[in-house]
This record gives C-alpha cells, structure tokens and sequence, in this order.
C-alpha cells in the first residue's frame, strides 16, 4: 500500500539532457518526465542517443482547459470501445502531442492504473481538471464495466455544455460590448468636441435651452471625474472577482442577484436547470442511488447559488421528503422542471424524465439565445442614435435658435 501511494503522488521533473541525433551531431535540451527512464525513452522516439541526463527539480502543475478534457474523454473512450486495456489507451495519449498538459496527465493516470489505483481514484487526484460528478460516473462505470460508454456520455455532456456556454456568451456579450463602445464613444465626444462648442456659446451672450446646459454640465463632469471613475471601476472589477474567488458567501450572492436579473435571468435560471437535470438524470441512469448522487453535484449548474440548492435538497431528502417538494423549496427551480419531476416519481421513470426535462430546457436555452440575437440588432441601432443623435441636437440647438432670431 505505502508503495502504491509512493508511486502514485510522485510528480514529474525537469531534466536537461545532452545526447546524440542520428547523424551523430551533438544535441542538448530540457524535457518534464517522470523520471530519467522516461526521458531517455522520449529521446530515443525522436532517435536521439542520451549521453547525460541532470534532474533540474520538480515540474511545474500540467494545465488543461475544459476543451483539453472533452477531448481527452473523447479520446479516451473511442481506443476502450476499440479494445485497448486503460492502462495502454493512456499511456498512448500520453505519447501523442497535445495541448497544455493533457499528455503529463494522461502519463500520470497511466502510472496510477499499473500500480493498482483505480480510476476513478486516480482522477479524483487532479481535481482542477475532473470534477466530483466526473469522478463518480466513472467509478459508476468501472463497477458496471461500461466505461467506454460512460466517457462517451460524459464527452457528449461536456460538449454539449461548452456549446451552450459559446452561444450564452455571444448573445449577452456582442450588446454589452456595443454598450460599452456607445459609452466610449459618448465620452469622448463629451471630454473633447463639447469643449470646443462651450467656446463657441460663451460668444452668443444668451441664455442657452436646457439640454444644451446639460450636455454641458456632463461635458464639465467627464473631463473632471473620467479617469478617477475609470479606475475606480477597474479596482471594482478586480475586487470583485478576488472576492467572488475567495468568499463563498459572495459567490451565492452574486448567483442569486445573476438568476434575478430580468430576461437574463430566466434564460441563465433555464441553463442551470438544464445543466443540474442532466447530470442528476446521467448519475441516475448509471445506477447511482438518489441520495448518493447529490453528492456529486456541487459544481454541476456552475451557479453557486443552485448547487448551494442541490445541499438543501440532499438533505431534505434524507429527511424523507420527495424530491419535486425538495425542489420547489428551493426557490429556484422552474415550474416546468419541477412537475415533470413530481410525475416521474410517481411513475419511477426518474433518471429518463430529467433527461427529457434537460433536452427542453436546452431547446428553450437555444430558442431564447436566438430572440436575443434577433433584437441586438435593433436595439444597437436605437441605443448608439439615442446617445449620439442627443448629442448632436443638444449642440447644434443654439445655433439653429440664433439663426432663427437673425
């Protein structure tokens, strides 16, 4: 056991290494390995003779994206339904380039699976990149002896949900961005072509109308306030997400004010659902017990405040009362999620009913995405005239007055 444990918490190494290619000509480098075994059989691929390896100290952590990991599942499971032992289909994804540090991960769960750790274990020890749902539909997989199947669904899921986040993020932020460029715009109309108009009306000696004195009165204000507001803003900004990093209070505050904004909110709130319906549905088909499975949801919706819900409603569970009454205390969940759920469990079709329910959520997610889309166009256009066109009125007012007075 202990060198079971020696084996599997030892990290690679930075070596450097001189040697000889094929011609004979000599060559030197830098390489991570697990070891100096390793490196020269890395050298010997490349037809690269060793002739001294130093070890330089530990390697820094391997870093891989969501994308890297999808892809890795995704791998990962087409060479187990092709007929490779686990042991062999990592270490031939270790071998092959990849991204990042997916190949230094793959070698390390190869290293894990030889000296007798199970794979969901040895997952389980790179938490960062395999999530506690991740880790028990494997270890549900490896039990039932369906693992190929289960990564497969879990790579399925993955990609389903990076697409669904690609088309939130390019309908909420092509109006925010052409929101912020209309602002930016409107300050620097503000800070450098309103002066030269104030210079302008300081010649008329009459009263001017009132929008002008406003746009004026701003103009005096943006060219005093805009850069101490500017970064107080960005010391915000920055604030703001070191403590949304460090304080889970404020991540379940920001969760909830998040799914109450409107129109916005509704259409976040239906994601999550539709995320949290998946997984439980995915835990469930897997053999998972009900009470089990909320254990691995606490990252499943990526809202802070529904998993916050999914600890509520365990508990409510091992209190005995039913999952639909579980849900709807929560506060969270959305009607046409929670009554399918109350008639599954009538029926004792669950694990199939929330799968049906987080395959409506997603086609209501892709419809709403899509109105979004639709009505950015138009708002743009009334947003930038309403600020640009204000402007230009408020301006161009007094002098259209004067000539009406001459």
């Amino acid at each position: 056991m202990n060198a079971r444990h020696a084996v599997s918490s030892a990290t690679d190494s930075r070596f450097a290494w001189r040697g000889l290619d094929a011609n004979g000509s000599p060559r030197r480098g830098a390489l991570i390995a697990f070891d100096a075994p390793a490196v020269r059989l890395k050298l010997k691929h490349d037809r690269i003779t060793a002739t001294a390896i130093v070890r330089r100290g530990p390697a820094p952590q391997p870093r891989a994206n969501h994308a890297d990991v999808t892809r890795f599942t995704r791998q990962l499971a087409s060479l187990l339904r092709a007929g490779l032992p686990l042991a062999g289909a990592l270490d031939l994804l270790a071998q092959s380039p990849g991204p990042h540090g997916m190949p230094r991960i793959a070698a390390a769960l190869a290293r894990d699976i030889l000296a007798g750790t199970r794979f969901a274990d040895s997952l389980a020890r790179h938490p960062a990149r395999f999530g506690q749902l991740y880790c028990q539909l494997v270890a549900v997989g490896e039990a039932s002896g369906a693992l190929a199947a289960v990564l497969a669904r879990i790579a399925d899921d993955r990609e389903r949900g990076a697409a669904q986040r690609a088309k939130v993020r390019a309908a909420l932020t092509y109006p925010v961005a052409v929101l912020l460029f209309a602002i930016a715009i409107t300050a620097a109309l503000l800070i450098w072509v309103v002066p030269t108009f104030k210079q302008i009306f300081d010649g008329f000696g009459a009263a001017l109308p009132a929008p002008t004195q406003f746009v004026l009165m701003l103009s005096a204000a943006a060219a005093r306030w805009s850069l101490p507001a500017a970064a107080c803003a960005c010391a915000g900004v920055f604030g703001a997400h070191a403590l949304l990093r460090r304080s889970e209070a404020a991540r379940l505050a920001f969760g909830r004010v998040v799914l109450a904004v409107p129109f916005v909110g509704a259409l976040l709130t239906t994601l999550c659902a539709a995320r949290w319906s998946r997984a439980l549905g995915t835990l469930l088909a897997a053999g998972t017990p009900l009470a089990d499975a909320f254990d691995s949801l606490t990252h499943a919706s990526g809202n802070a405040f529904f998993d916050h819900a999914s600890a509520g409603i365990s508990a409510r569970l091992r209190h005995g009362e039913r999952l639909a009454a579980a849900m709807r205390a929560a506060g969270c969940f959305p009607l046409d999620v929670i009554q399918p759920v109350a008639v599954a469990e009538e029926s004792g079709a669950l694990d199939a009913m929330l799968l049906d329910v987080a395959a409506l959520a997603d086609r209501q997610v892709d419809e709403r995405i899509a109105l979004v889309a639709s009505l950015c166009e138009p708002l743009v256009i009334v947003v930038l005239g309403a600020l640009v066109g204000g402007l230009v009125v408020a301006m161009y007012l007094p002098i259209i007055q004067l000539g009406n007075v001459v």
